[in-house]
């Protein structure tokens, strides 16, 4: 292996040293984070745990683990994502699938489902209705279920894709049996009386999508990022049903992009809704921002 060339895994190397040489291969290719990256390969590639990897950094590679770390390697250095090589992603407090052609769900988006819960954390224990307007994995809609023991939730989406990932990750997690899909434009289709609305629709400005990271230009579906010229189409157009499909005293919670917060604020008032707080997200950008129907 050298750093400009392709990584060469070496079965009878130990684990410790097949990592040494990963973590240098997928920095030298421009890989952010590429030592913990390279662990989470390692570990695919050996079927392994973190502690196992600590009590036995000195065992050998095989074969078979060698052939697949090599791949894993290849694939990161060309900028997939680990979650998307690997097929799964932690959310919340959830292990999700993650499908091609569906947007992969990320921490940012915790967010939402932090800032929808906690307004809604008096009335946990009752039978809730939910939406999740383009639901994609199915993440948000099951943080919420996770969390909200008695609720039902409806999940609509435009891409039969996501549709089938939403269903998969739901029956994952064990919610399938308290959740519905439809296949849709936002709430077009639907009446309202939901208690607890969110979304993360697209909201990348569409010049500035080709300035994304590989990670995301390059594997994450444009229908989920482009928001139109100012990033707000896809906002805006939510925001003037949501009127219509919260019950009295609804809450609503959408994620937004970086400077979006304040202008996304604006479009729920101008919809008759109450300002209902924002939360930032781990890099401290305000990311989710919420409004409620009044009773």
């Amino acid at each position: 292996m050298s750093e400009t060339g392709g990584f060469e895994a070496r079965a009878g190397e130990t684990r410790g040293q097949a990592l040494s040489r990963l973590a240098r291969f997928l920095e030298a290719s421009g890989v952010e984070a590429a030592r913990e990256d390279a662990r989470l390969l390692l570990f695919d590639a050996c079927g392994l745990t973190h502690a196992e990897f600590v009590l036995s950094p000195e065992t050998p590679l095989g074969k078979a683990e060698a052939g697949l770390l090599a791949e894993h390697a290849a694939r990161r250095a060309a900028r997939e994502p680990v979650s998307r090589i690997l097929a799964t992603r932690g959310f919340w407090t959830l292990d999700l699938a993650v499908f091609p052609d569906v947007l992969d769900p990320r921490p940012d988006t915790e967010s939402v489902a932090a800032l929808a819960l906690s307004l809604v954390s008096a009335r946990r224990d009752e039978a809730l209705r939910l939406l999740d307007l383009g639901s994609g994995s199915g993440a948000l809609l099951c943080a919420l279920l996770a969390e909200l023991p008695q609720a039902f939730g409806v999940a609509v989406d435009l891409s039969p894709q996501a549709l089938l990932a939403t269903r998969t990750n739901l029956t994952r997690c064990g919610f399938s049996a308290r959740a519905a899909l439809l296949r849709g434009c936002w709430g077009g289709a639907l009446s309202g009386a939901f208690d607890l609305i969110v979304g993360n629709p697209p909201y990348v400005r569409s010049g500035d999508i080709d300035e994304l990271s590989p990670e995301v230009r390059l594997h994450d579906p444009r229908l989920a990022l482009d928001g139109g010229v100012d990033g707000l189409s896809c906002i805006r157009e939510i925001a003037a049903d949501l009127p219509r499909l919260l019950a009295p005293g609804g809450v609503a919670v959408l994620e937004v992009g970086c400077g979006q917060a304040h202008e996304t604020a604006a479009l729920l008032a101008a919809a008759g809704l109450d300002d209902a707080g924002t939360r930032r997200d781990a890099g401290g950008r305000e990311r989710a921002v919420a409004a409620r129907r009044r009773l």
